[in-house]
């Protein structure tokens, strides 16, 4: 055992000892004045490099979220102005009835439910020009997929959405192109041949009535056959029925529609011989039926899809996805197999939301047009009954239409954009666990390590006070 002056070596070690207890005495302190297990790089290099990536993706998740709950705003926006505009449909919808009401009605009441849905077809007109969001517009078809009328003598409405065919054979409407037409079944109108002989000139001399589809005509013995057809040619519109006369002198009783619906009216005549041999009821359709259009729509060159239109009018086709394609009677005449090209012509378009935390994470909801024009509604005139027939299968074809793009916003809203709330937010709670896991202080065992640093540290400091003083035994030596 040697006993120097000059060298302390015990000192030495304990101020080293205290000199590390101290470091991590100050990282503890840190730690647990700042929560974080991980300040620097130098705490955990590997830790801080993995949390760094958890901590990019749950920014991005937290940003994701807020992204889908303004998307889910834009889609509410869109749809209350769509709620408003079947408002307004169903009003002019009652309009049209009340001015069928011809019996009641003067010619200046009727004219004032004109004026008023006039006004309802501008409202509309406005609501789809100026429904926006910030300064995006929705309903003017800048955020949809526009579909315009090229071959007018074919095509008479047209309203196709991004999706369009059967839920088993569907095309995506992505991108500007053409639809070609080709009707593999003509649309036909239901007739039916009366079986007498209808005189052409003088009295019919016949006492009796004739109803068509419940509208009755009295026919009196000096009324003449012509006069007879003219009185229920002036109903047409009301009936659904135009009446002929063919080679044969026998009236030829004719729906004013094609399709399987028009099978349905009834002619019931109380005489014999006033346009059949016996008195009955007769259906339209027992003598041809009607018939609705069968036609392949193809997109873009590629597959042709076919659908039968539907009975109302046999030649308006409306597919699984609610577009709306409406044949002109000469479009659905056509039967020898060749399709007619370039009949509309397509502008693809979409409102696109970044949904993910991640590049190419997106969605889109497309908006089609919702002014008078595409809904086909505009220029109504319900001053006439036929008029008003026609205006009413119109009206009910745009409320089909508003009604079906309620329904795509519904669907984007409900199962994309709230489903991808609800899976977002689970996400970024477990990502946020894991990293905390990584990142953060475990405070119960961080006071134990500062506990014990904290004695160390204390019996460091007295230790050092002890080796400082162990030199002064070399005194004792040469006191001797």
């Amino acid at each position: 055992m040697s006993f120097r002056v000059n060298t302390n070596l015990m000192a030495m070690n304990a101020l080293r000892n205290l000199g590390t207890t101290n470091a991590s005495f100050s990282s503890s302190v840190t730690k647990l004045s700042t929560g974080m297990r991980i300040n620097t790089g130098a705490d955990d290099p590997a830790g801080l490099q993995i949390s760094e990536g958890f901590r990019a993706q749950i920014t991005g998740l937290s940003q994701a979220l807020k992204n889908n709950q303004d998307a889910i705003n834009y889609a509410k926006t869109a749809e209350g102005a769509l709620n408003e505009v079947s408002q307004l449909l169903r009003d002019a919808r009652s309009l049209v009835l009340a001015n069928g009401n011809d019996a009641t009605l003067s010619a200046s009441q009727k004219q004032a439910n004109q004026n008023q849905l006039t006004s309802i077809l501008s409202s509309i007109d406005r609501i789809s020009s100026q429904t926006q969001f910030g300064q995006k517009r929705l309903l003017d078809g800048s955020a949809g997929v526009n579909a315009t009328v090229v071959n007018k003598t074919k095509i008479e409405i047209a309203s196709i959405g991004p999706t369009f065919g059967t839920t088993a054979s569907n095309v995506a409407v992505n991108t500007s192109a053409n639809f070609d037409v080709q009707v593999t079944t003509a649309a036909v109108k239901a007739t039916v041949t009366g079986g007498s002989v209808m005189a052409a000139s003088g009295a019919l001399g016949l006492n009796g009535k004739l109803s068509i589809n419940g509208i009755g005509f009295a026919v009196s013995a000096d009324m003449t056959r012509q006069q007879v057809l003219d009185a229920m040619n002036a109903r047409s519109g009301d009936t659904g029925v135009v009446v002929t006369v063919n080679g044969g002198n026998n009236f030829v009783f004719t729906s004013t529609k094609a399709g399987t619906d028009s099978n349905s009216i009834q002619i019931v005549n109380d005489t014999a011989g006033l346009g059949y041999a016996a008195a009955g009821t007769r259906t339209l359709g027992s003598g041809t039926a009607g018939v609705d259009a069968v036609a392949s729509f193809t997109y873009n060159g590629g597959t042709a899809i076919a659908i039968t239109a539907q009975g109302t009018d046999g030649r308006t086709f409306k597919d699984s996805f609610g577009n709306v394609i409406k044949l002109t009677e000469a479009g659905t005449a056509a039967t020898d197999g060749a399709a007619v090209t370039n009949v509309i012509s397509m502008t693809a378009g979409n409102a696109q939301f970044q949904v993910g935390g991640n590049v190419g994470q997106t969605v889109s909801l497309s908006l089609n047009s919702m002014n008078t024009s595409a809904l086909a509604v505009n220029n109504l005139d319900i001053m006439t009954a036929s008029g008003a027939a026609s205006a009413m299968n119109s009206i009910d074809a745009a409320i089909e239409t508003v009604a079906a793009q309620r329904g795509r916003i519904g669907n984007f809203q409900r199962n994309v954009l709230e489903s991808n709330v609800r899976a977002l937010s689970v996400a970024k709670e477990n990502i946020t666990a894991t990293e905390s896991s990584i990142r953060d202080t475990d405070v119960a065992e961080e006071m134990t390590q500062f506990t014990k640093l904290q004695i160390l540290q204390q019996s460091g400091l007295a230790v050092l006070a002890q080796a400082n003083q162990a030199p002064q035994a070399v005194l004792s030596l040469l006191r001797g």
